[in-house]
């Protein structure tokens, strides 16, 4: 499995090997031993989330408090997104850069965003899945949001997609005033819960 570090740091794209043959295909998206070489920690696993998507539908950017945070481990099953990384890490040499990949059907790649970062992606085809490996399970009083279309931000969505965002979503603060209401993950608790998990 080939794995790539994004430009937002804890940030990684695995590229699995694929195995088609007459019969279909074989792949594995996530595999523990080059998880835990790139990152340095195994993945734990508290819940497993699958969505289904319309072309234009915008999921994001969503993060949690941290500690503990919930890291998560993506890929799409049917259709093809854009997955974007944001680090919304108070402190973070890279705060406010994001980073952005194409997941899907044909490629199998997987993306991992690491406890702290901010994740959206926007569906590219109708009934597009997306699969997710959670760190932690929900905790909604924990999960927080930055506007998908902030202008600060200047993530990558498509100009020949009209978005399609929740109302929720739609009513995220920026960047900005997430920042200004203390709703942001400081990068010290971040590095913290890192070094955490290497030393489990």
């Amino acid at each position: 499995m080939q794995v790539t570090q994004l430009a937002v740091p804890d940030a990684y794209l695995f590229t699995p090997r694929a195995f088609p043959d007459d019969r279909g295909l074989f792949v594995a998206p996530f595999q523990a031993a080059a998880f835990r070489e790139a990152t340095g920690h195994g993945l734990r696993l508290e819940q497993s989330n699958h969505s289904v998507s319309r072309r234009g539908v915008i999921r994001g950017v969503h993060f949690a408090d941290t500690p503990p945070g919930q890291a998560k481990y993506v890929y799409c099953p049917r259709g093809a997104l854009l997955d974007v990384v944001v680090d919304v890490r108070v402190g973070s040499p890279t705060f406010g850069m994001s980073d952005a990949v194409r997941l899907d059907s044909e490629t199998f790649q997987a993306l991992y965003i690491a406890e702290g970062l901010g994740h959206a992606f926007m569906a590219l085809t109708d009934d597009t899945a997306m699969g997710y490996l959670c760190s932690t399970g929900y905790n909604p009083a924990a999960e927080h949001g930055v506007n998908p279309l902030d202008d600060a931000l200047g993530l990558p969505w498509p100009n020949d997609v009209d978005p399609v965002l929740s109302d929720k979503d739609k009513a995220a603060p920026t960047l900005a005033e997430a920042a200004q209401a203390g709703l942001l993950p400081r990068y010290e608790d971040c590095v913290a819960r890192y070094e955490e998990l290497r030393a489990e």
